[in-house]
């Protein structure tokens, strides 16, 4: 399956620290820990002698230790000691079945399968001049494509957002180009009035977007309010969508914003996409199938769609069968 040679994020580094953390990636039980030098571990949640969790288990020295029967597992998932047998050197079949993790966008990823695939690639992120700050997760009963492709929608903002990132008065999608990248999908020239914008929004504005499918679960906005309509003259908001497929019809979404404000405390910035985010989760929820249909003809499509369309054929051309149907 070649999602498993993709790269998920499964939570903040800030929250994996410390005791072993359960997560879940591709319907695959994971636990996370973190030796005394600093370095995370995935590994999957299941002592390999009876089944129990690890991620009930504690830290010990360099070494993660299962809560059932205190078998102890160095960082490469070699198992260096066993209670019940103290003078019994363990061969080298007693280990943990571990997997590939790396830190990125103050994430933790992982992945389960080698594979030639990089991380997404969030451009805004060497930018110096702009701010990172990471918001969510958000848990949703949704498939991560279905996330992602409503992450790309301009036409549901009238509706969803009305008040917010659209007005019922002005829900027309003007002509945008769209084309296909190594990555992903690419639209330019993408433009929406919007009654606020952003946090920092002053006045209702005419905002240029520009969207790209990063990878099969990810995507990045760019967005350009006209002058004079933000609190920060030559506001410029980069704010890129990481979805986990936890299931395939379950998902777990972060979104990391980088912009050039150094002043606003976290909290204004984040509460903002959480309300976004809040107005999406109970459409996202109610869609059926819950997992994207990729079939012709499975849904209806207009022109403003045309995003969506490039975006679903780049998930059958990737070879993308979780979360989707």
């Amino acid at each position: 399956m070649i999602e498993k040679t993709l790269w998920h994020p499964v939570g903040t580094l800030a929250d994996l620290a410390g005791s072993p953390k359960a997560v879940v990636v591709l319907d695959e039980e994971i636990v996370i820990w973190q030796t005394p030098e600093g370095a995370f571990r995935a590994w999957a949640d299941r002592c390999p002698h009876r089944g129990a969790k690890l991620s009930l288990g504690r830290v010990q020295g360099d070494r993660l230790e299962c809560a059932y029967h205190g078998w102890q597992f160095d960082g490469a998932g070699q198992c260096q000691l066993i209670p019940a047998l103290p003078d019994f050197t363990p061969p080298a079949a007693h280990r943990a079945c571990t997997f590939e993790a790396c830190e990125a966008y103050g994430l933790l990823w992982v992945r389960l399968a080698p594979g030639e695939a990089a991380l997404p690639l969030f451009a805004a992120e060497t930018d110096e001049r702009l701010r990172k700050v990471n918001c969510g997760p958000y848990t949703v009963q949704s498939s991560a494509p279905r996330v992602v492709e409503n992450f790309l929608d301009l036409a549901h903002f009238g509706f969803v957002h009305e008040g917010w990132l659209g007005s019922r008065d002005a829900t027309s999608v003007p002509p945008y180009e769209v084309r296909a990248t190594p990555t992903g999908v690419l639209a330019t020239g993408c433009k929406a009035v919007q009654p606020r914008s952003s946090v920092h929004a002053t006045a209702s504005a005419m905002v240029e977007y520009s969207y790209e499918v990063i990878s099969p679960y990810g995507a990045v906005l760019t967005k350009v309010p006209e002058a004079g309509t933000a609190a920060i003259e030559g506001l410029r908001e980069s704010i890129a969508l990481f979805a986990c497929p936890v299931g395939p019809e379950t998902s777990k979404v972060w979104i990391r914003m980088a912009m050039n404000d150094f002043d606003s405390p976290d909290h204004k910035l984040t509460d903002f996409q959480d309300t976004i985010f809040g107005q999406d989760k109970p459409v996202l929820e109610s869609q059926r199938p819950k997992r994207l249909p990729l079939s012709p003809g499975a849904e209806l499509h207009c022109a403003a769609d045309k995003m969506a369309v490039m975006y679903r054929r780049f998930l059958v051309e990737t070879g993308i069968s979780f979360g989707v149907c």
